[in-house]
C-alpha cells in the first residue's frame, strides 16, 4: 500500500505506438482515442500517441486530441533524431512533430556504435551532432524532451565510453529524461541493475562538473527512465531491477503488447511496484481499475485476453484443487499473494473432475446458493459433475452450465422454454467461400408451441437466430444477448469423424458474460446444447435482477 511519503514513479505508456507494432494488432483512430482516454482515467501520466507524420492516422489522432484534450495525462509525440548531414531546423519530420502540438516530445537516438555505422551509415561524431541538434531545436520551439537511448544496454556493453557520450550530448542539449532502452530484450536483471547504477554515478559526476543547459535560470537535472522488451521473458523483472537501481520513469504497454515478444507489461509492473515495493504510481482507486483497463484494451484491439496473466487474468486468483479451495475459504493468504480486489480482479473457485466438496460449496455460494445445510444435495452435484466431465464436459470453463446443473439438482431450475426439436439445412454452392444455412426450431413457452425458421452464414448461426426469433416475443431481453465466442474441440480424434466434440459458447448482455458447454458426437447437437443453455442462463440472470429490484422496493 502506498502512502503520501511513498517515492514517486512516473509511468509512461507506449501501447499506442510500440504496442501497435505487435504482429496481428491493428487499431483505428477511434480505437486509439478510446484507449488514450481509458489510460487517462487509469492515471498514467505520460501516454505516447505515435509518430506524427509517419502515417495519416497518427496525424489525425494528435489533431483530434488538440480539439478534445485528455484530463490529466500528457500526450507525447515520438520521433527519431534528424537525418545525418542535415539540420534539425530543415528536417520535415520535425515540423510534423511541432504540428502535433504536444508539450512533451520523445526523441530516440542511437547508443550502439554498431547501429551508427551500420544502420545510419554515418560517423560516431555525426550521430552525437544529430542528438544535440534535434533536442536543441525542439527545445528552442518550447518543447520538453524525453530522450530514448535506443539499444542502450547492448551499446554500453560493446562500447561504454561512446554510449555515455550519447547521453552527455542529450543532457547538454536540454533533455529532461534519459530513458535507457533494452531494445533487443536480451539483457538480464543483474546486468540492468549494475548498468543503471553505473550510469547514475557517471551522470552525477558529469552534472556536478559541467555547466548544464538552464531553463528560466534553473539548472535542468535529467532523470533516468527504463524501457524494456520481453525477448528473454525478463521485461518486467528488468524494469523492476532498473527502478531498484534508481530509475524514476518506467515505460511499458498494457498487456505487454509490442513487437516480437512484446514490451514490459504495465499490468504486472504497476501492482508489483506499488503493492510490493511501496512506490507511488497511481492512486489506490485507480489501481482497482487495472483489470478492467486490461480487458478494455484487449477488446478494443480485438485480441483475446490472456486468461493466465498475473494480477489481471481470469485465472490469476482461480483455485481448482480441493485442498487449495478449503484453505482459501479459511484464509485467502494461504494461496493468494495479494487481495484480488486491489487490482479490480476477483477470486474464482474452479469446478472440475478434480474438485472436492469444498469446491462445490464455495462455487454454490458465488452463485448465491447455500449448500452447507444440504450436504446430500452437494454430494449429488459433485457426483453428477464428475460423471459429466468423464463424458467430456468441462465446467471450469463453463460456469453458467454448472450453475444450471446446481439449480436442476436442487429442483429449482426454471423452465423458461422447452425445445421440441430442430432441423438445420445447409446449401453448399460451388465456387463460394461460405455456405448458407436454414434452421427450423419448434419450442414451447407456457404450453404454447412456436415454429420458427431463420437463415445464417452457417448452421450454428442459423440455429441461434431461429431460437432468438422464436423467443424474443416472450422474452424481449433476448434482443440484448450476444453470442461473443464459439470454441470447438475434438475430444477423441483417433475415432475420426465419429469423434466426440465439445463446444463452448460465450454469451453476453453488454454488462455480463457467461459460458456454457455442450458435448456430443454430433457437432450440431453439442452446439445446440451450449446455445440453448446460454439463452437460458441469460434469462435466469435477467429474472434474478428483476427479483432483486422488486425486493429492494
Amino acid at each position: 500500500m502506498t502512502t503520501n511519503s511513498s517515492p514517486q514513479l512516473w509511468l509512461y505508456d507506449t501501447t499506442l505506438r510500440d504496442g501497435t507494432q505487435r504482429e496481428g494488432l491493428s487499431v483505428s483512430i477511434e480505437d486509439k482515442l478510446r484507449i488514450a482516454k481509458r489510460l487517462d482515467q487509469l492515471g498514467v501520466p505520460f501516454i505516447e500517441g505515435g509518430w506524427p507524420g509517419a502515417n495519416p492516422k497518427d496525424v489525425q489522432f494528435f489533431w483530434q486530441l488538440q480539439e478534445d484534450p485528455l484530463k490529466q495525462a500528457e500526450i507525447v509525440a515520438f520521433c527519431s533524431t534528424r537525418r545525418p548531414n542535415s539540420t534539425a531546423a530543415t528536417e520535415p519530420m520535425l515540423q510534423d512533430i511541432l504540428a502535433a502540438g504536444t508539450r512533451w516530445v520523445t526523441i530516440f537516438g542511437k547508443s550502439w556504435d554498431l547501429h551508427v555505422t551500420t544502420s545510419l551509415k554515418t560517423t560516431l561524431e555525426e550521430n552525437l551532432a544529430m542528438i544535440r541538434d534535434t533536442i536543441e531545436y525542439l527545445r528552442s520551439q518550447g518543447r520538453r524532451i524525453i530522450y530514448d537511448a535506443e539499444h542502450w544496454f547492448d551499446g554500453y556493453k560493446h562500447n561504454p565510453d561512446y554510449a555515455l557520450q550519447t547521453l552527455e550530448a542529450a543532457i547538454a542539449s536540454g533533455a529532461e529524461w534519459l530513458v535507457l532502452c533494452d531494445t533487443n530484450g536480451g539483457t538480464l536483471p543483474h546486468e540492468i541493475g549494475q548498468i543503471v547504477q553505473d550510469v547514475s554515478s557517471h551522470l552525477s559526476f558529469v552534472i556536478c562538473q559541467e555547466t548544464m543547459t538552464k531553463d528560466n535560470g534553473q539548472r535542468i537535472i535529467p532523470q533516468i527512465g527504463i524501457h524494456t522488451h520481453n525477448d528473454s521473458e525478463m521485461a518486467v523483472a528488468n524494469a523492476i531491477a532498473a527502478v531498484m537501481a534508481g530509475a524514476k520513469m518506467v515505460q511499458g504497454t498494457i498487456n505487454g503488447y509490442g513487437e516480437r515478444c512484446g514490451n514490459a507489461n504495465l499490468c504486472s509492473l504497476i501492482p508489483n511496484l506499488q503493492l510490493k515495493l511501496g512506490y507511488s504510481c497511481i492512486t489506490e482507486d485507480q489501481l482497482t481499475q487495472l483489470t478492467e483497463a486490461s480487458r478494455f484494451v484487449s477488446e478494443v484491439v480485438n485480441l483475446a485476453p490472456d486468461e493466465h496473466a498475473p494480477f489481471v487474468g481470469l485465472s490469476a486468483f482461480a483455485h481448482k484443487g480441493g485442498i487449495h479451495v478449503s484453505a482459501v475459504e479459511r484464509n485467502p493468504l494461504t494461496y493468494e499473494h495479494i487481495q484480488p480486489e486491489q487490482v479490480g480482479n476477483h477470486r474464482r473457485i474452479v469446478i472440475s473432475e478434480q474438485s472436492g466438496l469444498s469446491n462445490v460449496l464455495a462455487k454454490a455460494r458465488s452463485f448465491g446458493i447455500d449448500l452447507d445445510q444440504l450436504k446430500a444435495e452437494a454430494k449429488e452435484i459433485l457426483q453428477r459433475l464428475k460423471d459429466l466431465e468423464s463424458e467430456g464436459f468441462q465446467f471450469e470453463a463453463a460456469e453458467a452450465s454448472f450453475a444450471l446443473l446446481m439449480h436442476e439438482a436442487l429442483g429449482g431450475r426454471q423452465k423458461f422454454f422447452e425445445v421440441k426439436g430442430f432441423q438445420v439445412h445447409c446449401d453448399l454452392v460451388e465456387g463460394k467461400e461460405t455456405s448458407n444455412a436454414l434452421a427450423t426450431v419448434k419450442i414451447a413457452v407456457d404450453g404454447k408451441n412456436i415454429l420458427e425458421a431463420a437463415e445464417g452464414n452457417g448452421p450454428v448461426a442459423a440455429l441461434d437466430a431461429a431460437l432468438r426469433k422464436a423467443l424474443v416475443n416472450f422474452y424481449p431481453q433476448i434482443a440484448t444477448f450476444d453470442l461473443t465466442d464459439y470454441k470447438v474441440r475434438i475430444l477423441n480424434g483417433h475415432t475420426g469423424t465419429a469423434a466426440k466434440t465439445r463446444v463452448l459458447v460465450e454469451s453476453g448482455n453488454g454488462r455480463q458474460r457467461w459460458t456454457t458447454v455442450g458435448v456430443s458426437t454430433n457437432i450440431l447437437e453439442a452446439s445446440y446444447q451450449a446455445v440453448v443453455e446460454g439463452l437460458e442462463y441469460g434469462l435466469l440472470l435477467h429474472s434474478q435482477a428483476e427479483a432483486a429490484v422488486k425486493a429492494s422496493t
